[in-house]
């Protein structure tokens, strides 16, 4: 038992690693697909119907098989499909962000961002004249849908994960003490939280990285990991959870059918080892299994006849919903609402929420276990606890509403309706384009779109350093009009960040809070079945909460945060890509 132990938490770990990885890759993968965040939540919900599609069926199944060798099978999956998900970065060719094209002076020392039209064709005429060039090939490169490898890869996981929560579990609470059962679970659960936190800490890292990294110039890359078109190395940590999940499989290919009742005689265990040879065991386990399909149906109206086990569905789905929605998009909110990179909000998370939330669950199973609470002072117990929750959230709000208005985000919802708007009397003669992204810092503190739009006639310095002088659009602090610069990238904005701390302390308060619940609530759902439904009431609760929650939420709300974009990103061949910048009191 001790073995298996170690084995399963292993595999939550490998699993944890893997989905908190693909979570916290959300925005880099929709920034190198160029693609919506309700695609992105569309390749999210792939993992739920991959488990949905034999999470019941495995469950339900599950004390009738070879569990172990089961769990084995879908670490295998989960390998095959993180390995497929990286096909992608192999056939794309390397990432072009969206850039504007500037005209170089006569000294080649200087370019302009501000081309007048009296001066011949502006500069801006190029990418158009280059689109018409390459659009033959365009269906081929970037509108090639190769973010379908990663949904199938995903899908696959999903698959794969399925039958380690339920046969894992029952494993444990079949063949150890009633008292040690739940300490073994939420000692297994709390363990595989380490996955996750590491996940999350892999993700940080590399979305830090460049996407090409080892392939192109780092210094000749004009952007830095805070600007939205930064996308980083994405690929690279899905090898590393391939190669964990591989490893995971391994020893469970050795564990037996069956142990013996942790504290009994080792001969009472309950083998098939002995019979293994006899050709007659084919027959009657194939006649078990189609009695098991057929009694299908009265298991599942006995579970639903149980009003605890009801109750306890309904509570689940809610949880789902909420949680799978801030899981997949919380880096993006942090990223636009706090001005934190994406980099760093995953690291935060990995090392402030996560191992509070691990703390958390391993203190809820040990609180069963020292108390040696039954299934009536279990519900008490998280009577309490989701009663604290609610002046947690209040505290919330008012923190999430304070800074959050920009002068530029203001404005711009207005700006984008109408070309006039966007076109003053000082960058008239530039000849701007409007489907274009390559914001710059005024001295004033204002983001333009690009360069050309604040009325920059020259410049200095290269890539990252680059500064645009003479813009006549930008007037600074002691300076007149049209003698400012400006530098390449979004303005700061340090009241918005000032906010964040808060956001974070109560965040972390109210995931421990939701983690000592955890361990209770999946034991009272245990107590509250008869034995020979566990496993099936584990897949059944898994089944409601994904398909109700954790399959549409990462869709609907990626739909709803696409309603608050204020500017989309152009693809080299044409079409809108991904969000730029977002409304950020619409996406609050």
């Amino acid at each position: 038992l001790q073995i298996f132990l170690g084995a399963l938490a292993f595999t939550f770990f490998a699993k944890g690693l893997s989905g908190s990885y693909m979570k916290s890759m959300s925005s880099q993968i929709e920034r190198r697909f160029e693609i919506s965040s309700s695609i992105v939540g569309i390749i999210d919900g792939s993992f739920e119907i991959g488990n949905l599609m034999v999470m019941v069926l495995v469950s339900y199944l599950g004390p009738r098989v070879h569990r172990p060798k089961i769990i084995a099978v879908g670490c295998l999956i989960m390998s095959v499909g993180a390995f497929l998900s990286v096909m992608p970065q192999f056939l794309m060719g390397r990432y072009n962000y969206e850039r504007i094209t500037v005209s170089v002076d006569n000294s080649s020392t200087s370019v302009s961002a501000c081309s007048p039209g009296s001066e011949g064709p502006p500069a801006t005429d190029a990418p158009e004249t280059l689109s018409t060039v390459i659009n033959a090939g365009c269906e081929k490169t970037t509108n090639s849908y190769l973010w379908l490898f990663v949904l199938v890869g995903n899908l696959l996981r999903g698959i794969g994960e399925a039958p380690i929560m339920p046969l894992g579990v029952s494993y444990i609470d079949d063949f150890s003490k009633e008292e040690n059962s739940a300490f073994y679970i939420g000692l297994v659960r709390s363990s595989g939280m380490f996955g996750p936190t590491l996940g999350f800490l892999l993700g940080s890292f590399c979305a830090g990285l460049w996407v090409d990294v080892g392939v192109v110039d780092i210094d000749a890359i004009s952007i830095n990991p805070k600007d939205s078109r930064w996308v980083g190395a994405w690929w690279l940590g899905l090898l590393i959870c391939g190669a964990v999940n591989f490893i995971a499989s391994l020893p469970f290919w050795f564990l037996p059918y069956s142990l013996p009742k942790e504290g009994e005689n080792e001969n009472l265990k309950i083998s098939h080892l002995s019979v293994q040879g006899d050709p007659s065991l084919c027959v009657q386990q194939g006649v078990q299994y189609f009695l098991s399909i057929a009694d299908f149906l009265p298991a599942l109206r006995k579970l639903f006849g149980n009003p605890i086990f009801a109750v306890f569905i309904f509570l689940t789905i809610l949880q789902y919903n909420s949680l799978v929605g801030i899981i997949t998009y919380e880096t993006k909110f942090m990223e636009q609402q706090f001005n934190v990179s994406v980099a760093k909000a995953i690291f935060l998370i990995g090392v402030i929420l996560l191992p509070v939330t691990i703390l958390g669950m391993f203190l809820g199973g040990f609180l069963i276990k020292k108390f040696k609470l039954h299934i009536t002072e279990m519900a008490k117990y998280l009577f309490i606890l989701i009663n604290s929750l609610s002046p947690c959230f209040s505290c919330l709000l008012p923190y999430i509403y304070i800074y959050y208005i920009l002068l530029l985000s203001s404005r711009m919802k207005q700006l984008s309706s109408s070309k006039h708007i966007y076109v003053a009397s000082c960058n008239a003669e530039c000849s701007c384009k409007l489907d274009q992204w390559d914001p710059v810092c005024g001295d004033n503190g204002i983001t333009y779109m690009t360069a050309c739009f604040a009325g920059c006639k020259s410049s200095s310095g290269t890539g990252k350093n680059m500064v645009f002088h003479n813009c006549s659009c930008v007037e600074g602090q002691g300076l007149g009009l049209g003698n400012s610069s400006a530098i390449l990238g979004q303005c700061q904005r340090e009241s918005c960040a000032k906010a964040f701390p808060y956001f974070l302390a109560l965040q972390t308060v109210c995931a421990f809070i939701l983690a000592l619940g955890g361990t209770p609530t999946y034991m009272i759902m245990f107590r509250s079945v008869s034995p020979d439904l566990k496993s099936f009431a584990v897949g059944i609760e898994a089944l409601g909460g994904r398909v109700l929650g954790g399959l549409p939420a990462p869709i609907y709300f990626g739909a709803l945060i696409d309603e608050t974009c204020l500017r989309w990103g152009t693809r080299s061949c044409g079409g809108s890509g991904s969000c730029r910048v977002y409304d950020t009191k619409e996406f609050r």
